[in-house]
C-alpha cells in the first residue's frame, strides 16, 4: 500500500473510523467505545462525557509525561461525526473506505477521520515515548450540527481541573496553519400569523409576507456588512456575512399562512459581536414588523430563538502552540478562514489553539469525499515531530515546545 512509515498504520485506523457510520443524526458510541477500548488495551484510561440522551459522546484521554503528570502538554482534536450522504450519487458505499488514484474514498476521510486516524496511530509510539509533557486525545459529536459536543466536553476538563497548554484542532487545512477563523451563529424566527380563506385577506395575517420584510431586512444587513466592514483581508471572505438557509410557511395557495419559520445565519469576523448583529434584527422585528402585524391582528407574533453558536478564533502568534506548528510545518504565512471548528471554544475556554490537518476542504461534505494519501503522511510526518519537540530524549531535529 505505501511504503512510508507510519503512513500504513494511519491508513487502518481512518478505515476503522470511516467504516462507522457517525452521521451527526446518529449515536457516535461504536466509534467512541472503539477507541475507548484500544486505549485501554494501551494502558490509557479514556473519560467520556455524554450528552443528555446518553446516545453521544466526547472522549478525553491523556497519555501522561514520563513523571506521571497529566496537567499541561498538546491536546489533539477532531470531532467524529460527519455530514450525511442523502441524495448525494457516489461511486461506492460511502462507509467503505477505498484507495484509488493515491486517494483514500469515504465519508469523513477528510472531515475528519484523516486527522483523526493518524493521531491513534501514533499511539504505540507516544506510550514508547519518555514524554516531558503528556498528549492528550480530545474527540467530540456534533461539530457538524452547531459544536455541540465541545463545550460539554471543556465544561467536564474544568470541572475536574485538567488544564492543557494547547491545543491543535486537526480539520482538513492540506496541512497549512490556519490561525484565524469566523464566528458562527444560528437563529430560527417563527412568524405567527391569522389564517383566513384567501378571498378574505384583510380577516387574515399573512405570515410569509412579514417573514418576508424580516429576511430582507437581513439580507440588508448583509449587504452593508459587505459594503462598510469591517474587513480583515486576510480572510478568504474578509467581512462578517449572514444568510437565511431554511424556510417553511403555508399549507395552501388559497390560504393565507398563519404560520412561517426559517432559520439563519451569522459568521462573524473575530472581534465583531454577534449579538449586536441579533440585537438589530431583534429591534426591527419587535418595534417596527410587530405592531403593523398587531394593528392587523391581535395575535400576531415573532419569535426569535438561538439554535447555535460558536466563537471566533483568533490565534495569538506568541502562544507556544502557534510558534511550535508553525517551527514544524515551517509554515509562516498568516492564513484565516470564513468556516468555523471548535478551535474557538478551546481558545475561549483558556487553551490556545491553532488548526492544522490533512486534506482539502474543499472535499469536505462531498460526495466520493477523499483525502489524499500524501496529506495523511504529511500528517504523520508532522505527528511524529510534535512527539519529538515533547520527547526527553529528544532527536536532534526536533523542535522544543516553547516554554
Amino acid at each position: 500500500m505505501s511504503s512510508h512509515p507510519g503512513q500504513d498504520a494511519a491508513i487502518d485506523w481512518i478505515k476503522r473510523l470511516v467504516s462507522i457510520d457517525t452521521t451527526s443524526r446518529n449515536s457516535n458510541l461504536g466509534l467512541i467505545e472503539m477507541v475507548r477500548d484500544e486505549l485501554r488495551r494501551a494502558g490509557i484510561d479514556a473519560h467520556l462525557s455524554h450528552d443528555s440522551s446518553g446516545a453521544k459522546a466526547n472522549l478525553y484521554a491523556t497519555v501522561p509525561a514520563a513523571d506521571g503528570a497529566t496537567q499541561g502538554g498538546i491536546v489533539l482534536s477532531g470531532h467524529t461525526d460527519t455530514v450525511p450522504v442523502d441524495g448525494q450519487q457516489w461511486d461506492h458505499d460511502p462507509f467503505s473506505p477505498e484507495i484509488r488514484d493515491g486517494r483514500l474514498y469515504g465519508r469523513g476521510t477528510c472531515d475528519m477521520k484523516g486527522f483523526i486516524g493518524t493521531a491513534l496511530s501514533m499511539l504505540p509510539r507516544l506510550v514508547d515515548t519518555r514524554l516531558a509533557k503528556p498528549v492528550h486525545f480530545a474527540l467530540s459529536y456534533d461539530e457538524e450540527m452547531g459544536c455541540l459536543g465541545a463545550p460539554i466536553m471543556l465544561a467536564d476538563l474544568k470541572a475536574r481541573g485538567v488544564r492543557p497548554e494547547g491545543c491543535i484542532v486537526g480539520e482538513p487545512t492540506s496541512m497549512r496553519v490556519i490561525v484565524a477563523h469566523k464566528g458562527i451563529n444560528v437563529w430560527r424566527c417563527c412568524v405567527r400569523g391569522h389564517a383566513s380563506h384567501s378571498s378574505l385577506t384583510p380577516r387574515g395575517l399573512n405570515a410569509i409576507e412579514y417573514a418576508a420584510r424580516l429576511i430582507c431586512f437581513i439580507r440588508d444587513l448583509a449587504d452593508e456588512m459587505r459594503r462598510e466592514g469591517p474587513f480583515d483581508q486576510a480572510f478568504d471572505v474578509p467581512f462578517s456575512t449572514a444568510q437565511v438557509g431554511t424556510i417553511t410557511g403555508g399549507i395552501a395557495v388559497n390560504t393565507i399562512p398563519a404560520l412561517c419559520q426559517f432559520e439563519f445565519e451569522h459568521r462573524n469576523l473575530p472581534g465583531a459581536d454577534p449579538q449586536r448583529f441579533f440585537a438589530r434584527i431583534h429591534e426591527y422585528a419587535q418595534e417596527v414588523l410587530l405592531p403593523r402585524m398587531r394593528a392587523e391582528h391581535p395575535n400576531a407574533a415573532i419569535e426569535l430563538e438561538s439554535l447555535a453558536g460558536a466563537p471566533s478564533l483568533d490565534a495569538a502568534e506568541q502562544t507556544a502552540i502557534t510558534q511550535l506548528v508553525r517551527a514544524l510545518t515551517a509554515d509562516r504565512e498568516t492564513r484565516k478562514v470564513a468556516y468555523g471548528t471548535e478551535a474557538g471554544q478551546f481558545q475561549q475556554a483558556g487553551i490556545p489553539s491553532v488548526i492544522c490537518g490533512p486534506g482539502d476542504i474543499q472535499q469536505a461534505h462531498k460526495p466520493n469525499e477523499y483525502v489524499a494519501l500524501d496529506q495523511v503522511a504529511q500528517c504523520a510526518d508532522f505527528l511524529n515531530k510534535v512527539i519529538d519537540s515533547l520527547a526527553l530524549d529528544q532527536q536532534p531535529s526536533a523542535e522544543p515546545i516553547p516554554s
